[in-house]
């Protein structure tokens, strides 16, 4: 029953944890690393994550400075950023890449917003997902006369408990990144 509970805790938290990774690629209109992390260019052959590739530093609130270990990627590290979702234009100077984050207009803050309830709710489903399969090796012990019904219905009671708390941490993590997105 422990095991249960436990490898339910840590799948829970592997929702949390991912939703958190996802939220961290939308860019909230500062310089923040992690929006390059999805990035990935060909680099001999291999798609390869930009983060792997090049040193990432903050320069300012809102400027990213991109230089390469190797500079004869620097020209495909800066196709693959401008070819992405993110929306930017790095300049190049021959040695690193700038990449300005403009300020965010309302109707862009308002298509962010949506798109972290989107994330969260995807969050939430796989949580819910995770309670699910729970609830059936609970249901498929109780079956197979390892448990009784009282116990059952108490690890019925906890995997629920625990899903309430992760709802909680996904509700809390999707409001702070929407204040994020939302302040100027």
């Amino acid at each position: 029953m422990k095991e249960l509970m436990d490898n339910t805790k840590e799948r829970m938290g592997k929702c949390i944890t991912a939703l958190e990774n996802e939220l961290n690629t939308i860019r909230a209109g500062r310089a923040d690393p992690r929006v390059l992390d999805r990035i990935t260019v060909e680099y001999y052959g291999t798609e390869t994550p930009v983060n792997q590739m090049a040193s990432i530093s903050v320069a300012e609130a809102r400027i990213l400075v991109v230089t390469p270990y190797d500079a004869t990627s620097l020209k495909s590290i800066e196709k693959a950023i401008q070819a992405s979702d993110l929306g930017i234009n790095p300049t190049n100077d021959g040695r690193c890449l700038r990449i300005v984050f403009p300020q965010l207009t309302e109707e862009r803050r308002k298509e962010l917003s949506k798109l972290v309830s989107k994330n969260c709710e995807d969050g939430k489903v796989a949580v819910r997902n995770v309670r699910r399969d729970a609830l059936d090796k609970l249901k498929a012990k109780k079956k197979a006369n390892e448990i009784t019904e009282d116990d059952q219905k108490d690890g019925e009671k906890n995997i629920q408990k625990l899903t309430d708390k992760f709802i909680e941490e996904i509700d809390k993590v999707g409001a702070a990144k929407e204040k994020e997105i939302m302040s100027i």
